[in-house]
């Protein structure tokens, strides 16, 4: 019976090449949704657009200063960046007390909203408690009083 087994044969051929199809085939497909699958799991960022106002980048240079003389415990400095609103509104012994402290300390700052004069960025002020860290949230609002001379309208 010569013809049952090449009949046999070309069946089992024919089976290995459907397979073998079917598997580049889903290999094909799932190389292709790689980038889909890597990319959904991606962290999304804001859409809110950048500030566009030149004088966005004095605000920013502005508490940024303002938060190195607080992390270096530089009173002197600090109290050239505020307002006169703050500083006549707030006891001179705790902004004495907001500025002493560990030189061990840190502050990370986000960017900004606000318009034409006006900026508020939201703070963190890091500083060692013990074995551990502490993280206190805030924000800091600064204005521009003329002449891009920006000062500090809020404390962290």
């Amino acid at each position: 019976m010569p013809g049952v087994k090449s009949r046999s044969l070309l069946t089992s051929t024919a089976r290995t090449n459907q397979i073998v199809k079917l598997a580049w085939t889903a290999a094909l497909i799932l190389l292709l949704s790689l980038p889909t699958w890597a990319g959904g799991s991606r962290k999304r960022h804001s859409t809110e657009p950048a500030p566009t106002d030149p004088d966005y980048v004095f605000a920013l240079a502005a508490a940024n200063r303002f938060l190195h003389a607080w992390q270096s415990g530089d009173l002197e400095t600090g109290m050239v960046l505020l307002s006169d609103h703050v500083r006549h509104s707030q006891d001179p012994e705790k902004l004495e007390q907001f500025f002493s402290g560990d030189a061990d300390r840190a502050f990370e700052i986000t960017r900004g909203r606000g318009n034409r004069g006006r900026y508020r960025f939201a703070t963190v002020l890091v500083t060692p408690a013990g074995s551990r860290v502490r993280r206190r949230l805030s924000e800091i609002i600064v204005v521009n009083t003329g002449k891009n001379d920006w000062v500090v309208d809020k404390l962290p």
